[in-house]
């Protein structure tokens, strides 16, 4: 079972983007990596050809390493902020579930 799963909350601990929240796209696990909206965010510039008879530039979001995510831990009240956390797996009843560390609740 991954810690960080598609359309999880996330926020970013480094780089460019460092502190930004956003949702999970997309998990790569061959990569360790997962795309996040927009975060990370490359430019590519792509040649004319035959299908395509101008250049264009295309901006896309580029994989981005897990270990430099956090979930968001969501706290009790409208006036609270979003707090990221650390993930921890409980067994109850036979079934695993994701806890955040910081709040002790299910995800």
């Amino acid at each position: 079972m991954q810690k960080i799963r598609k359309n999880d909350s996330v926020v970013v601990l480094s780089g460019d983007d460092k502190g930004k929240v956003s949702s999970v796209l997309e998990i790569i696990p061959a990569k360790n990596a997962a795309i996040v909206k927009d975060v990370n965010i490359k430019t590519k510039h792509r040649k004319p050809s035959n299908q395509n008879t101008k250049g264009e530039i295309v901006t896309y979001e580029a994989p981005i390493l897990l270990s430099k995510l956090a979930l968001v831990a969501k706290k009790a009240g409208k006036d609270k902020p979003a707090v990221p956390t650390r993930v921890g797996f409980k067994v109850e009843n036979g079934k695993k579930t994701r806890i955040a560390k910081k709040t002790g609740k299910a995800i």
